[in-house]
């Protein structure tokens, strides 16, 4: 039976779609229950931290989740002295799954973190010591706009809508492409050009850019 064809707007939809791995399946809401579910329970926690401390609230679900286990453990219990079954452990499925971290993906882990912080460090002791002037000022407009984030909001704030906007912006992203790539391209023309500018005026800006040529 052959296959119903699609229109190309169609294709191009999941042509484009980012790879189907656990956490892009999440937050570009592949299976909706899943991803509202992710994004709910991630929203009680954050909530919960916000009106609780750390400790407290992690006591908590742990407690909830070790009722849970124990109220399952003893219904199943309960259930096979009545029926005369023997089904077992009802988490036996979990207890058998081999849980360690293989060697080798520490190790993987433990070099790209490596990479990530040097490069981190790196890219700071340039901003901050001045190498690029142009580069030193846009970090600190960035530092200055941060202040006035931090004195609107604070951390759990920002990371309760850090949470929501890593479920909604990479689909809206997804479904507005083709616009927000083009208005993307825009601003960072437009940076570019001021970027330049600011450079050919600016002196130790010339000076930083022809020791970098020698």
């Amino acid at each position: 039976m052959a296959r119903p064809k699609q229109s190309p707007r169609h294709a191009a939809q999941y042509t484009d779609l980012p790879p189907r791995g656990p956490v892009e399946a999440l937050i570009y809401w592949r299976c909706a229950a899943r991803s509202g579910a992710a994004l709910g329970g991630g929203l009680a926690l954050l909530v919960a931290l916000a009106s609780c401390s750390v400790v407290s609230v992690l006591a908590y679900a742990a407690l909830l989740a070790l009722a849970a286990a124990l109220a399952l453990r003893i219904y199943r219990n309960v259930l096979q002295a009545v029926q005369k079954t023997n089904d077992g452990h009802p988490f036996k499925w979990l207890l058998e799954k081999d849980i360690s971290l293989p060697a080798e993906r520490a190790q993987a882990l433990a070099a790209a973190g490596t990479a990530h912080l040097n490069a981190a460090a790196h890219e700071l002791r340039r901003l901050f010591l001045v190498e690029d002037l142009v580069d030193s000022l846009k970090f600190g407009v960035l530092l200055w706009c941060l202040t006035y984030v931090g004195a609107c909001f604070n951390g759990i704030t920002l990371i309760i809508l850090g949470w929501i906007a890593l479920f909604t912006l990479p689909k809206a992203y997804e479904m507005n492409k083709a616009q927000v790539d083009a208005n993307l391209e825009l601003a960072r023309a437009k940076i570019n050009e001021i970027s330049a500018k600011v450079r050919a005026a600016v002196p130790l800006g010339r000076k930083a850019d022809a020791d970098k040529d020698k």
